[in-house]
């Protein structure tokens, strides 16, 4: 058994699932199920939203200890259900170790969707929200624009590895800033309800919901972490639309 290969591709499993945004316990559970698989049941796996530690001890007594850090994520379902059934399939038939690196590749450049598809999902999202609470159709008509502007600016700020904090502010103030003026042009009735829509593309849901997880399941740390993150996206999204609503007041006084 060469085990700076296992440990390496243990790593790259738990790697995936968290880049797309699995729970702390799925990567840190995944990992040390492969460990057991292959014999090894002295792994020992920490990992927090931005980096996964991991070490195991050899028959002979040797520590092997592996650090990966991790810059950016995501949320990919899909590439989550892929990494657990890969995990699975590991742990049931041991295959050779390089082929899980080949494995864990081959889901990494799984197709998503296209650009102008994205597009077109945050613009029906903000549509949807607008209706669900209260707003016109031709709110949610409104609020469309708001939710393509969203995308956007979230795919422009990317390809310069913008820091996530500043996007969202750009991403809220320009959602704001169509919606104020589609209500002055008549096209909308009700700003409140068209920025709430648009907005809600930018809420981390899934983040709030994994924090909650994490911490009920004793990953205190890692859902410190991303109770944090949430704020600051939270912070961020009320900066942007507050300065969409408060400049024109300030300058114009409207």
């Amino acid at each position: 058994m060469n085990y700076d290969d296992l440990i390496s591709a243990a790593t790259d499993v738990g790697y995936l699932l968290l880049r797309n945004g699995a729970e702390i316990y799925r990567v840190e559970d995944s990992m040390q199920r492969i460990f057991r698989a292959y014999g090894v049941e002295t792994g020992e796996v920490f990992a927090i939203p931005t980096c996964i530690f991991v070490t195991i001890t050899t028959p002979e007594g040797k520590s092997i200890t592996k650090i990966k850090r991790l810059y950016t994520r995501g949320t990919d379902l899909d590439k989550v259900d892929q990494a657990n059934d890969l995990c699975r399939r590991i742990c049931h038939t041991c295959p050779d170790v390089s082929s899980i690196h080949a494995e864990v590749e081959k889901i990494n450049r799984r197709p998503v969707y296209d650009f102008w598809t994205q597009v077109a999902a945050f613009a029906m999202v903000a549509f949807s929200f607008t209706l669900f609470y209260g707003g016109t159709l031709s709110d949610a008509f409104c609020s469309l624009f708001c939710g393509a502007g969203v995308k956007l600016v979230n795919h422009f700020m990317g390809r310069f590895q913008a820091n996530a904090f500043f996007t969202n502010i750009v991403a809220s103030c320009v959602a704001a800033t169509i919606a104020m003026l589609a209500v002055q042009m008549g096209f909308g009735a009700n700003l409140d309800k068209i920025i709430i829509g648009a907005l809600m593309n930018l809420v981390p849901g899934i983040v709030i919901t994994s924090f909650m997880r994490d911490i009920m399941g004793g990953d205190l740390i890692a859902g410190l972490i991303r109770f944090v993150e949430s704020l600051l996206v939270a912070t961020a999204i009320a900066i942007g639309a507050g300065i969409a609503l408060m400049v024109p007041r300030l300058i114009w006084g409207v």
